[in-house]
C-alpha cells in the first residue's frame, strides 16, 4: 500500500495531471476560436459561413463532414501553436543549457573499431596504439 501512496505522491503524476487539465481546457479554447472567428473568416471568403451545417446524405444516413472540417482545423491550428510556442522554445532552451558530454572513446587505427581514449592495446585487433590524454 505504501508503494501505492508513493506512486499518487510523485511529482510527475501530478505535473501529468495538472498538463492534461490544461490540455482540455486550451483544446476548448481553440476549438472556440475556430468556430467563433476562423470559420466565418473562411466562409467570407468560400461562400460557406458555417462548416459545422455542411452534410451529405446516403441512403437516409447523413455525414457531418462540415463538423470534421471543423475539428480538423481545431487540430491543425492546436498543433502549430503548440509547435512554435512551447516545443521549439523549450527545444532552443534545453540545447543552450545542456553541456555537450565529451567523447570517450576513438577509432582503433588498425581495425577501425571504437576503443578507449585511455586505452594502450585495441582489444579487438590486439595493436598497439597511443593512448590519449583526457
Amino acid at each position: 500500500m505504501s508503494g501505492f501512496k508513493k506512486f499518487l505522491l510523485q511529482g510527475n503524476l501530478i505535473q501529468l495531471a495538472v498538463a492534461v487539465v490544461i490540455g482540455a481546457v486550451f483544446s476548448e479554447l481553440i476549438t472556440a476560436f475556430t468556430a467563433g472567428f476562423i470559420t466565418p473568416l473562411l466562409g467570407v471568403f468560400g461562400g460557406v459561413p458555417k462548416f459545422a451545417e455542411l452534410t451529405f446524405t446516403v441512403n437516409g444516413s447523413e455525414f457531418l463532414y462540415g463538423a470534421f472540417v471543423d475539428a480538423l482545423i481545431s487540430f491543425v491550428l492546436t498543433a502549430a501553436i503548440l509547435y512554435f510556442f512551447v516545443v521549439l522554445p523549450m527545444t532552443h532552451v534545453i540545447d543552450r543549457f545542456t553541456e555537450k558530454a565529451e567523447a570517450t572513446t576513438r577509432e582503433c587505427p588498425q581495425c577501425f573499431s571504437e576503443i578507449s581514449k585511455k586505452a594502450s592495446r585495441c582489444p579487438n585487433c590486439t595493436s598497439e596504439v597511443i593512448p590519449e590524454t583526457v
